[in-house]
């Protein structure tokens, strides 16, 4: 009988990714996927946590799938991701008695011997919905490295007409409210020969309309292996190739979004006419305890230059309300700025307040009634 695996992949693009690696590990291992978790005979939950609104996410679809198993209707619960890479082992081995591994964000390459192993340990002679914590593998790397190349296998989760290509991994911005290098480990790319033969395999083989590149920040990119930015390099070996359809660059950092970049935008065809460009915020103030390195006059001067030299290019950005001594006058200050930049696209986050940012021990911590009244505000000028 062929075995089934199901997955549900929570969060960002950039963790869709990593879910289909850990499917096309497992298809080449004879494991047939399954679009639905009953009936599964491994349910794996890759999981969110970069806020307190993703982790509970992430925990109430593990405790959906855990009644399933209570119920005989999964054989083995998996969970991976940044989940387990927040939580020390205890809590989570406590917590949830139902899961039979847990699988940190840089160690899901390890999957098939993971499932080898709770198949075959004594867990699977007990009640089908215990999993002594003995017999439970915890695979956390407290230093996440990991980072996947053209070699390994993908089985894609998106529509047929496109797909994400993930250029780096992890994080080295330190911003004061993030866990991501924390989470995701320091930020590494990927050798722009393995990006073109995965990107040229793919084109070939599927005939894909996009390829949205994504990375923690992908205008970063190459800084940490070739001692400089190198997206425009990147992008100029990409649009060479034949088959390759639109590119789309999602997650660029405004203080490293440079001229020549701009330029590119402009002239070629191939590279489409968007740009992700969260801001977080627009008041100096904020911007500096938040860590993001920029200005409000830089990010105004980007954004004009951005529309005069793309013409109709669509900007999206991300916006943090209720981020700690944020103040009415500089909330109204951010307010004011969405209603006269009138952005193609807005996503609000409200401040989530995380053990080991920085940010946590700020003072001046605004209460969740503020953020929410913000957060409505800034949507309904959107």
């Amino acid at each position: 009988m062929k075995r089934k695996v199901s997955i549900i992949s929570l969060g960002c693009p950039k963790n869709l990714v990593d879910s289909e690696v850990m499917l096309g590990i497992l298809k080449k291992k004879g494991w047939i996927v399954s679009e639905n978790a009953e009936g599964s005979d491994i349910a794996i939950v890759n999981t969110c946590s970069f806020i307190e609104k993703a982790t509970k996410e992430s925990v109430d679809r593990i405790l959906e799938l855990a009644q399933l198993k209570k119920k005989n209707k999964i054989k083995y619960l998996i969970v991976a991701g940044c989940l387990p890479q927040k939580y020390k082992k205890k809590e989570l081995l406590d917590g949830f008695g139902e899961v039979d591994a847990f699988v940190g964000s840089s160690d899901f390459p390890k999957i098939d011997s993971i499932i080898k192993k709770i198949t075959s340990s004594r867990a699977a002679k007990i009640a089908p919905h215990e999993s002594p914590a003995r017999s439970r593998p915890f695979i956390v790397d407290s230093n996440p490295n990991f980072l996947y190349n053209g070699s390994h296998p993908r089985h894609i989760l998106t529509p047929s007409h496109y797909v994400y290509m993930k250029i780096a991994d992890g994080c080295s911005n330190r911003c004061s409210y993030c866990l991501i290098p924390g989470l995701r480990g320091k930020y590494r790319s990927r050798k722009m020969a393995s990006i073109v033969k995965e990107v040229r395999k793919l084109s070939d083989n599927n005939r894909i309309a996009e390829i949205n590149l994504i990375a923690q920040d992908t205008t970063f990119y190459g800084t940490d292996i070739y001692g400089s930015r190198k997206l425009v390099e990147l992008l100029r070996r990409l649009v060479a190739i034949k088959a390759c359809g639109w590119l789309r660059l999602l997650y660029t950092h405004p203080a490293h979004l440079d001229d020549e970049l701009i330029e590119f935008m402009k002239e070629e065809p191939s590279i489409c006419k968007y740009i992700d460009l969260p801001l977080q915020h627009i008041n100096d103030s904020i911007l500096k305890r938040m860590g993001r390195k920029i200005e409000r006059r830089e990010i105004v001067a980007l954004i004009e230059k951005l529309r005069r030299n793309v013409p109709g290019i669509a900007l999206r950005t991300s916006l943090i309300t209720g981020f700690p001594g944020e103040t009415d006058r500089q909330f109204r200050e951010l307010l004011d700025f969405v209603s006269q930049t009138r952005f193609d696209r807005v996503g609000v986050f409200e401040y989530s307040r995380e053990k080991g940012t920085r940010a946590y021990n700020y003072s001046g911590q605004v209460t969740e009634k503020v953020k929410k009244i913000r957060h409505r505000a800034l949507m309904l000028a959107q």
